[in-house]
């Protein structure tokens, strides 16, 4: 698939495999989700354009480099809240919108209860953040609202992936890139991810 890359960094291997095991308290799942979305944010961004700039170090003038272009990060609630910080960490001048989606327990389709992003997304880069891409109804959808809205450069990032959610975003967005940690096997009839690591919404704030 053109447009997926899988970050296969050792240290994102080590930290994913905490979470999912099922033993993995609340709040070192919640510390090592931080964790792993920084190091996922270095890869998700290593071909941002950048500017050059001059400065001065105590010694003499020197050049520097300034990113080119702003940066808006938008969690899919609730569970994408938990790669919010990892990213802020390394892009602390991203601002910040957010996108209630919620799964239908019957249907597997997405239901929106709410919308509120930047203005001027046009000239940003929008990460869109959602632990789990699972059928991928909710990621299409907040894509969809995000263009509509004037978005032109759109990347979600997942921590894992199912092939049946990756073929449904690249199927309805094609120009997007998707970004995870592992493409796993397949989803259960009740559409989860398998092996997966559980809701990871439930497992962030103890709400299993």
């Amino acid at each position: 698939m053109e447009n997926l890359t899988i970050i296969d960094h050792p240290l994102v291997k080590r930290d994913l495999t905490l979470l999912r095991d099922k033993k993995t308290p609340n709040h070192q799942f919640r510390a090592v989700l931080r964790r792993t979305a920084s190091l996922m944010a270095y890869e998700v961004t290593r071909d941002l354009v950048v500017k050059r700039s001059s400065i001065r170090t105590p010694l003499e003038r020197t050049a520097g480099y300034t990113i080119g272009q702003p940066i808006v990060l938008v969690p899919i609630l609730r569970a994408g809240l938990g790669l919010v910080g990892g990213f802020v960490e390394v892009l602390p001048d991203a601002r910040v919108g957010h996108i209630g989606l919620y799964r239908n327990e019957e249907t597997l389709r997405p239901v929106d209860y709410y919308f509120k992003v930047p203005r001027n997304l046009g000239k940003a880069l929008v990460l869109v953040l959602d632990p789990m891409l699972a059928t991928g109804g909710s990621g299409a959808a907040a894509i969809e609202y995000l263009k509509s809205r004037g978005a032109r450069s759109i990347r979600l990032v997942s921590l894992v992936a199912a092939p049946e959610g990756v073929k449904t975003v690249m199927g309805a967005h094609p120009d997007v890139k998707v970004y995870t940690c592992s493409l796993d096997r397949a989803l259960n009839k009740k559409g989860y991810i398998l092996p997966g690591l559980g809701d990871a919404g439930d497992r962030m704030f103890g709400t299993e």
